[in-house]
């Protein structure tokens, strides 16, 4: 426990000032890979998860038990603060959600996630729940963070262009509503450009986080600090760039059948000897 503290002290304190970037493993050999390149903290990612298990992102075949578990595996693979990618709280009640936020914790984690869409399949939007049924989960997430013996980061979600709901009013509407329901960290994935995260950014007075993607892929760490975020996360960029290599191998292999993959892999001695240490 006091280990864990220490890890989430120095956590909430990374989003005070400056801007940080918090990669994604997906398992922990990726966790301790990460570990040794400088960053301050990790951060879990539900798509790496399931796609390392065979399933797509966002269709729930992954439940609480078994993203906790990675997070755990990930967790004791590193030295780092590590939040989690909790989804949608795996359940239908603040309850629910709660409880969740309390097994997180157990876990080791010293943060997590929540986001306001159902996890549901629908037309695009339809997952985005109301914003008093999202608020009403935020606060419980929150009830059961404060309970820790530490201070647990939590990150509230919105959403929308995420999920194809592209208005930036409403979410700023519902991060300024999570940030009052007492969440310490906010977070849009997905936003559209440069001038969206000037607009969130300015419309809060908590961190915010902000995905690596799309436009933002254009702009640097200290660019994009400048805009005001505090904190950046990959998302599932990482497992992607995995599957490119596998995908770019395979079609090598089933095509004119030759191995030049293999010539610019990690030699065997030395990726026994990276995943090998302490």
């Amino acid at each position: 426990m006091t280990d864990q503290r220490s890890k989430a002290v120095r956590f909430a304190e990374l989003h005070r000032t400056g801007t940080f970037v918090v990669p994604n493993p997906w398992d922990a050999g990726t966790a301790r890979i990460l570990s040794g390149y400088g960053f301050s903290a990790l951060a879990t990612t539900s798509a790496g998860l399931a796609f390392s298990m065979g399933h797509a992102d966002g269709a729930q075949l992954v439940g609480r038990d078994e993203t906790l578990a990675n997070a755990r595996s990930i967790v004791e693979a590193t030295h780092l603060p590590v939040t989690a990618d909790l989804e949608s709280g795996y359940g239908s009640s603040p309850e629910d959600v709660a409880e969740t936020i309390r097994r997180a914790a157990e876990a080791g984690l010293v943060g997590a996630s929540i986001e306001d869409s159902t996890g549901e399949a629908g037309e695009p939007g339809e997952e985005i729940r109301d914003v008093a049924e999202a608020v009403d989960r935020i606060a419980a997430a929150v009830e059961a963070a404060r309970a820790q013996p530490f201070p647990f980061t939590l990150t509230a979600r919105a959403d929308n262009f995420f999920h194809g709901r592209p208005d930036l009013h409403d979410t700023i509407r519902r991060l300024q509503a999570f940030a009052e329901a007492g969440a310490d960290v906010l977070y849009a994935p997905a936003l559209p450009s440069i001038e969206a995260v000037k607009a969130v950014c300015s419309s809060l007075d908590k961190p915010v986080n902000v995905l690596a993607a799309g436009p933002l892929l254009q702009r640097s760490v200290a660019e994009l600090g400048a805009l005001g975020v505090r904190r950046i996360s990959l998302g599932s960029a990482l497992p992607r760039a995995a599957l490119t290599t596998v995908l770019d191998a395979a079609a090598e292999l089933a095509g004119p059948g030759t191995f030049g993959f293999a010539k610019s892999a990690l030699g065997y001695a030395e990726s026994n000897a990276l995943l090998g240490r302490s």
